[in-house]
């Protein structure tokens, strides 16, 4: 198991070319630091894209779902740092998923990852979980030049608790159950390879997947855990 608990926040961004050096020191320097020594984070990861888009990717691990709606946490998404402030004010793209880690077959960190993300129907969602667990992520864990994969599932009423518990304003409301798999690896084209191979979009709809997929491809920027 490489997940340190059973809740991940993903956040998704682009912004400027002209502010993304500071972006980049932002996070790095202040960020991702902040959210880790929050009461139930452990871990955060930041990655950009080799291929497809949003551009810049991190997770957070924290120990259950529930930390990421907690007063705490809420409170400081209602009141950020005058430097998050600038650059987030200045977000060309941004989109968040408030996860519990559903399936995880995944061994360490890899220097790439490659992302796939899909709504299932709710008919489909326990046949999916089935093959994921029984077939395609074993297959990927065992591919040669991979390490593994994790399926997290977006919980809806963590996802939208800023708005919804806490008044955060013009924060972004989630309204279906979006899931992503995350495929880790140590060799960026074999994941990339291996994921459009094995859970692409026509594997994807033949498990009855039948709306949008997105697959995006990364590699490894910055980590930090406590």
């Amino acid at each position: 198991m490489a997940m340190n608990g059973n809740g991940v926040l993903l956040t998704f961004a682009e912004v400027p070319a002209e502010i993304e050096a500071d972006f980049n020191e932002w996070y790095n320097r202040e960020h991702i630091d902040e959210r880790v020594n929050m009461p139930g984070f452990s871990r955060a990861r930041r990655y950009r894209a080799l291929e497809g888009r949003p551009k810049y990717f991190a997770t957070y691990e924290t120990a259950e779902v529930a930390d990421l709606a907690a007063p705490a946490y809420l409170a400081r998404l209602a009141d950020q740092s005058p430097w998050s402030k600038r650059i987030m004010g200045q977000f060309s793209f941004f989109h968040r998923m408030t996860c519990r880690v559903s399936i995880d077959l995944s061994h360490g960190i890899g220097g790439a990852l490659s992302l796939v993300r899909f709504f299932p129907a709710e008919a489909a969602k326990e046949d999916v979980r089935r093959w994921l667990a029984e077939a395609a992520m074993p297959g990927l864990r065992d591919t040669p030049g991979l390490l593994g994969a994790t399926l997290l599932e977006n919980d809806l009423e963590t996802a939208n608790a800023p708005a919804t518990r806490h008044g955060v304003a013009d924060f972004p409301v989630a309204r279906a159950e979006e899931w992503a798999l995350l495929v880790d690896g140590a060799d960026a084209a074999a994941t990339a390879a291996a994921t459009l191979a094995q859970v692409g979009p026509q594997q994807l709809a033949a498990q009855g997947i039948d709306g949008a997929v997105e697959i995006a491809h990364y590699q490894f920027l910055f980590g930090v855990g406590r």
